[in-house]
């Protein structure tokens, strides 16, 4: 454990002297610019809350830092400081009332220190880990309900299945939790351990998929994502011969994937998780790279990887420790630990929150001033209202011990007119039938929902929580929410998944006509015979598509692809001579 507390030291402490103050630099112009912005800036940020304004307050939450909006509307987090002992999984209304619903103890096999935050299941609960405590001084995975009722699920051993865990495990299609672990795993070429990934279901049951080996990455801080095509994607801080970090493919099923490593060009030192934006591809960030002061960097799901954007280190910021959201408006927003406004508290600034578009225009739109924050090392969230939320580490005015003044941090918020309200769903994809939940505001007033237009049938279950089932008939696309005061939109497309039920004939030569029935087929936009795609077919329907034995269709399973997923036929259909 000493190790880890170190390399987290270290890479806060190395080389933020070295940037240079552009502020005696400035021009009059330059001056003017700068007041404007903050005059604007001044309008749509808010400090919601300065941790360690009361007794057993949580305080200076970390990276990853991960915040959850609640079926009650509530946001949730952790900090790994304060309440009765070490830290707390917190609650903080949009309006920035804040409670503590479970204070950690590190005793009795309660978990101590939870750095990662928590992320929503479909059953309601949250879930998140503990970077020490449990059974164990190794770490835990934990369960909380709104309420507080706190169950550790799992406790790490410190072997093969991983230690000190930072970031809180996210659910899968098919209800298992995937998560990873800083260290633990395979000893052999790293003391203690490269760091695991793990599957475990909700009654704790734990299997580890992947042991990481330096060589495909080593220290994974960040969450994984899940991807629309059912994969896990994620980072390590470390690793490689460049020790630069790496971005991995893993499969449910633990098949693993190293898609890139990182060098000091591409980026370098990645602590965030990934974002999969509405073109496919995944967006991240590094601490160092570029210029030095970190990237912005998008990556396919094949490992094809650009630099969006070079951090500067002054006016930009620098260090982004936290990972990227994708707001309803199309755009990623982040934050940067250090740069943006240097004073007295902080030598090398104090931070900043900005905004990149998908092709990299890139713009400021908040400077910490320490007295509102410094020092943001979480991810960004967007509350369904619209408003983008955040952490800082440092700075605010909260003063009540153990916290000491100036070290607390804030809960801070963003408004802008272009961040429209929208609605959340768990999950983003399923079949004809499924039960989707929705989380949002405004509910009681609701008149309909719809799937790419079709009507589903819903039940209110308070103003900010439906369910939905996806109707027959339903489109992969945008999933909306009419309500007495308007009408809101999924943040995402919702995937319906195709299904095969059967074909006929179940043989034939090249050229035979097949006639295949299913559910969700008419978006099809490919056909394959034993993995031949088929050069002539027809959507008939939604329930029916022909096709046509290709020219080198190989006997095997006959697969329907459409933007929902794939398709695959239970039986096998076989190619005969002529």
């Amino acid at each position: 454990m000493t190790a880890h507390v170190s390399l987290k030291s270290i890479q806060k402490g190395v080389s933020f002297m070295t940037f240079t103050r552009f502020s005696q630099l400035f021009t009059f112009v330059t001056l003017v610019l700068v007041i404007a912005a903050g005059v604007v800036q001044a309008q749509t940020f808010s400090v919601l809350y300065n941790f360690g304004s009361n007794t057993d307050d949580p305080f200076s939450p970390s990276y990853s830092g991960i915040v959850a909006q609640g079926r009650d509307g509530n946001l949730y987090s952790t900090a790994p400081k304060g309440g009765t002992c070490c830290g707390v999984v917190f609650q903080i209304t949009p309006a920035g009332k804040l409670k503590n619903i479970h204070n950690f103890t590190g005793s009795n096999n309660d978990g101590a220190f939870p750095q990662g935050g928590v992320t929503l299941g479909t059953d309601g609960n949250l879930y998140g880990t503990t970077y020490e405590g449990g059974s164990t001084t190794t770490g835990a995975v934990f369960k909380v309900t709104p309420d507080g009722t706190t169950t550790t699920i799992y406790s790490f051993t410190g072997g093969s299945d991983g230690a000190y865990p930072y970031a809180p495990p996210v659910e899968g299609n098919e209800g298992n939790f995937y998560g990873t672990t800083t260290a633990g795993g395979n000893t052999v070429v790293c003391g203690g351990g490269c760091g695991t990934i793990y599957k475990i279901t909700t009654g704790g049951t734990l299997t580890t998929l992947y042991q990481f080996d330096i060589t495909h990455g080593y220290a994974p801080y960040g969450p994984l994502v899940l991807g629309t095509d059912g994969n896990f994607y994620g980072t390590t801080t470390f690793g490689t011969s460049a020790n630069a970090g790496v971005v991995f493919k893993i499969s449910p099923a633990g098949k693993f994937t190293l898609l890139f490593s990182f060098d000091s060009t591409h980026g370098e030192t990645p602590f965030g998780g990934l974002v999969q934006g509405a073109d496919g591809n995944f967006y991240g960030t590094t601490i160092y790279g570029g210029t030095g002061g970190g990237v912005v960097f998008k990556i396919t799901s094949s490992g094809k990887l650009a630099v969006v954007h070079e951090m500067n280190g002054t006016t930009d910021g620098a260090r982004p420790y936290g990972g990227l959201v994708l707001a309803s408006d199309g755009n990623f927003y982040g934050a940067n630990a250090y740069g943006g406004t240097i004073n007295s508290n902080c030598a090398d600034g104090c931070g900043t929150v900005f905004k990149i578009t998908p092709k990299g225009v890139y713009s400021v739109l908040y400077k910490f001033d320490f007295t509102t924050g410094a020092t943001s090392e979480t991810t960004p969230f967007q509350h369904t209202g619209g408003v983008i939320d955040g952490e800082s580490s440092v700075g605010g005015t909260g003063n009540v011990s153990p916290c000491v003044a100036g070290l607390c941090g804030v809960f801070y918020s963003w408004k802008s007119a272009s961040l429209p309200a929208f609605v959340s769903l768990l999950p983003y994809s399923g079949k004809v039938g499924k039960t989707v939940e929705f989380l949002g505001q405004g509910f009681n007033g609701t008149t309909s929902v719809s799937f790419s237009g079709t009507a589903a049938k819903f039940q209110i279950v308070s103003d900010t929580y439906l369910t939905a089932t996806v109707p027959d008939g339903a489109t992969t696309g945008s999933v909306t929410v009419k309500t007495s005061a308007g009408t809101l939109a999924s943040n995402r497309v919702f995937r319906v998944t195709p299904q095969l039920l059967s074909f006929n004939p179940t043989s034939g030569t090249v050229g035979t006509n097949v006639t295949i029935t299913g559910v969700s087929l008419k978006q099809a936009k490919k056909v394959a015979f034993g993995g031949v795609a088929a050069t002539s077919f027809t959507a008939n329907s939604d329930k029916q598509v022909t096709a046509t034995v290709p020219t080198g269709a190989l006997t095997g399973h006959i697969t329907i692809t459409t933007p929902g997923g794939v398709a695959v036929s239970k039986g096998v259909f076989t190619v005969t001579m002529p």
